[in-house]
């Protein structure tokens, strides 16, 4: 397995201008935040990122903006996952083409799939590119649940499946993966509730949405429990969490844009019919980055 992808990864929110068009010039603005803040990675067209309300086109725009933005100065992370296995490899090839160091696989979830189906889409895609591949379990969405025996089965027979977000929200399969699994998948915890302890644990990292609003704060989480320091790591933890809490609280895709805009990068409404906050979630949303205190370290 490889450990060359580790920490905390930005799932990236999409930003659209009031044409309703992807917003390019603050996507990168989204992009520098992140890793101006020391993110380990950066995730184009995931969930956070409204990747169901985006076309394909859209979407390879998007991977291919942050891929330039990012200009290797950390990983980039492509979902290229689709509703068919022939749209997902040309997706996969094409974001490979651009550059992307990992390929984040959702499962199809128009249509739910069978884990044998599941499990066949999988190989075909991840077959159809060199690059690593991050299995993306979201049963919640798609319907189908890889466990921690599938996984592994996965990851042993396909040489470059190197990866899992887990967004089960399952902790005792979260835990399985990272102390059981661990010699040939990296498991990166995607429900944000979950970041303290998951990388206590050992997962190899975290993916988070919130990290978009907070995520100095949530970077230092990490370093210091990397550090060995627990003590400060909770401390820090302590004094984000209420805003995570808040975010994941109030329907998440208009939080997250709500919290960007808060503090000066205006990510737009989200795309119909998903809509914005209403005043109550977002004075919620407000109180909670208000209350929030510098990051310890």
């Amino acid at each position: 397995m490889s450990n060359d992808l580790r920490g905390v990864l930005t799932a990236l929110s999409t930003p659209f201008a009031q044409d309703g068009a992807i917003d390019v010039d603050t996507l990168r603005r989204i992009v520098d935040r992140s890793i101006d803040a020391g993110v380990d990675g950066v995730v184009a067209a995931g969930s956070t990122g409204e990747v169901g309300a985006l076309s394909s086109e859209e979407r390879l725009l998007l991977i291919n903006t942050v891929i330039e933005q990012a200009n290797g100065r950390v990983p980039v992370i492509a979902n290229t996952g689709a509703t068919s296995t022939d749209e997902a490899i040309r997706l996969s090839q094409a974001a490979e083409k651009a550059g992307a160091d990992v390929l984040m696989l959702i499962t199809p979830y128009y249509e739910p799939l069978s884990l044998e189906e599941t499990v066949t889409y999988i190989k075909d895609v991840a077959r159809s590119v060199s690059i690593p591949v991050m299995l993306y379990n979201i049963p919640a969405v798609t319907g189908v649940n890889l466990d921690p025996a599938a996984v592994r089965a996965l990851a042993e027979e396909v040489e470059n499946i190197k990866y899992i977000k887990d967004s089960s929200a399952n902790w005792e399969q979260a835990l399985q993966l990272i102390h059981h699994h661990s010699d040939v998948i990296g498991t990166f915890i995607g429900w944000d509730v979950y970041l303290y302890s998951a990388l206590v644990e050992g997962a190899a990292g975290v993916m988070a949405g919130t990290a978009n609003v907070v995520p100095n704060e949530i970077v230092a989480v990490s370093r210091l429990i990397a550090e060995g320091d627990l003590a400060g790591a909770l401390e820090q933890w302590k004094q984000v969490y209420p805003v995570i809490d808040a975010l994941l609280s109030v329907p998440f895709i208009p939080a997250v844009k709500a919290g960007l805009t808060l503090q000066g990068i205006p990510a737009g409404s989200p795309r119909r019919p998903t809509a914005a906050l209403s005043a109550e979630d977002l004075a919620r949303v407000e109180q909670a980055l208000s209350a929030l205190k510098q990051p310890v370290g």
